[in-house]
C-alpha cells in the first residue's frame, strides 16, 4: 500500500504553541534554522528514495526562495501552509482568502510553482471554518489535507470520515485528505498522524496504526512531519509545560523515527496517491472561468 509522506515546512518559532510566546513581529529578528532541519528531511527521503509533498509556509518562501527551489528541484511536490501561520478559525473569510494568496504568491516567486494542495496552520480547518474549503477551491486548490476527526483542543471534527472524500462547494469541489487515524471503538477515533503523536509516542504505536489502516481498512495513510521536530539543537522558546510538552519531547528519536517509517513502509506525495480525476480538474476549471 502507498501512503502519504508530507512534510509541514515552518521555521521552530512558527508551530502555534510557540506562537502564545513569540509574537509575529519578532520573527524576522530570529536566527533561522528551517534551511539545515529541512535538509535532514531531504537528505532521509533521498536515502529511502522516497517522494513526498511539502506544504511551504509562505513566511519561509518570501525570507528564503533558495530553500523552495532546492526542495522542487529534488522533485518533491510543491504544497501550501499559509502565509503567516495563523490559525484558520481566527480569520474571517476575506483574510484568510488574502493569506492564502500572498502564500500562493510566495511559493510562485520562489520556484515558479502554483500549489495545488492545502494544508491549514495546526490542521484548523474545523466545523468553525468549514467555509475555507470554498475559498481554497476558489484559489486553485484540488487537494486539502487539513482535517483530522478526533477530539482536540485546537483542531479536529469528530465523526468526519477518516479517508480521502470529495467535498462540494458552492465554487466546486476538493478532494479533503484527513490526517491518518485509527478507529477503537464504534465511537473512538485515536490519530497516528504524525507530528507529534510520533515524537510523543513510542514507534510501534505509529507502525501499527498504519499497518491497520493498509491492511485491515485497505486505505493508504496520512502522514505529516515538521522539519523543526530532527532539529535538537533549536531554542526551547515555548513557554508552560504543556506547550513545552508538545513541542519538544522525543525530539532526540524523531529522526530514527523517521528512518524506520520510510524503512517499513512505502510512500508518496498528496498527488500520486489521491490523483484528482480529468473529470473533476474540468469542472474547476469551468468554475474558475
Amino acid at each position: 500500500m502507498l501512503n502519504v509522506f508530507s512534510v509541514d515546512v515552518e521555521e521552530y518559532f512558527h508551530p502555534s504553541e510557540v506562537q502564545r510566546t513569540i509574537h509575529q513581529r519578532r520573527w524576522s529578528s530570529l536566527p533561522s534554522r528551517v534551511e539545515r532541519s529541512t535538509q535532514q528531511v531531504l537528505d532521509l527521503l533521498a536515502a529511502h528514495q522516497v517522494k513526498a509533498t511539502f506544504f511551504l509556509l509562505g513566511w519561509v518562501a518570501h525570507k528564503n526562495p533558495k530553500l523552495i527551489r532546492t526542495i522542487a528541484g529534488h522533485g518533491h511536490e510543491i504544497g501550501c501552509h499559509s502565509f503567516a501561520h495563523q490559525l484558520v478559525y481566527d480569520f474571517k473569510p476575506g483574510e484568510f482568502r488574502s493569506d492564502t494568496i500572498e502564500a500562493i504568491r510566495a511559493i510562485e516567486d520562489a520556484c515558479g510553482i502554483s500549489p495545488k494542495a492545502y494544508r491549514a496552520p495546526s490542521l484548523s480547518i474545523t466545523a468553525q471554518s468549514w467555509w475555507a474549503l470554498e475559498v481554497l477551491v476558489e484559489c486553485g486548490f484540488t487537494h486539502d489535507s487539513s482535517v483530522c476527526p478526533v477530539i482536540h483542543d485546537r483542531y479536529g471534527i469528530p465523526g468526519f470520515a477518516r479517508f480521502a472524500q470529495f467535498i462540494n462547494t458552492p465554487s466546486g469541489t476538493i478532494l479533503e485528505v484527513p490526517t491518518a487515524t485509527v478507529r477503537l471503538s464504534p465511537s473512538r477515533v485515536a490519530p497516528v498522524g504524525g507530528g507529534g503523536y510520533l515524537r510523543l509516542l513510542p514507534y510501534r504505536y505509529t507502525a501499527a496504526g498504519i499497518r491497520r489502516i493498509n491492511e485491515i481498512d485497505q486505505k493508504p495513510a496520512c502522514i505529516y512531519i515538521h522539519p523543526w521536530e530532527l532539529d535538537l539543537d533549536q531554542p526551547r522558546i515555548a513557554s508552560g509545560f504543556v506547550s513545552r510538552l508538545r513541542t519538544y519531547a522525543g525530539l532526540r528519536a524523531m529522526e530514527s523515527k523517521v528512518r524506520r517509517l520510510l524503512t517499513d513502509f512505502r510512500f508518496s506525495t498528496l498527488s500520486a496517491v489521491h490523483p484528482f480525476p480529468m473529470k473533476k480538474a474540468l469542472s474547476q476549471k469551468a468554475v474558475a472561468s
